[in-house]
């Protein structure tokens, strides 16, 4: 199964959306003043599980861990790579040859179901941040976040065809 992957086309793929996707909220809090996920938060919760604390009533009250941010950073750029990935491995074997742009787009949509069905539960926002104040909002943001994503699947590839 994973003798076929080109890890470097799916490295490449992951980092260049998870960078489109760190450009996209940066010049939303930027511009808008839109604030995007706080990376620090990730690696408390994920520092945190050491101690079987998978889930909180609210991230942001637990004990801050020592290097948190820098490991919150380290899994989202990983989660980018993973979900490359798994996009390669359900596209067809020439997709990287002649990449397709709605099927990035499609895929980076859906990987928003990992952040409403898992992340956002386990750090007290509830079940697509159900508990947040505008939760309409956070999932609008969290799908047009994710969208960049795909989008940036798609702009990878078309680099590791261009070189």
């Amino acid at each position: 199964m994973f003798e076929s992957i080109d890890w470097v086309s799916v490295v490449v793929m992951g980092i260049g959306a998870t960078l489109l996707l760190d450009v996209w909220s940066f010049m939303l809090a930027k511009v808008f003043a839109v604030s995007s996920l706080n990376f620090c938060l990730v690696g408390r919760w994920v520092s945190l599980m050491r101690t079987g604390q998978f889930r909180h009533t609210a991230i942001g009250k637990a004990k801050a861990q020592n290097k948190e941010c820098a490991l919150g950073w380290l899994i989202h750029y990983l989660v980018g790579i993973i979900f490359a990935l798994v996009f390669l491995m359900v596209m067809p074997n020439n997709w990287l040859e002649s990449p397709t742009f709605w099927q990035a787009l499609l895929f980076g949509l859906l990987t928003v179901c990992m952040p409403f069905l898992v992340m956002q539960p386990a750090l007290g926002l509830g079940i697509a941040a159900r508990n947040t104040e505008v939760p309409v909002f956070a999932r609008v943001k969290s799908c047009a976040a994710h969208c960049v994503f795909g989008i940036g699947l798609y702009f990878s590839a078309l680099l590791l065809v261009i070189f």
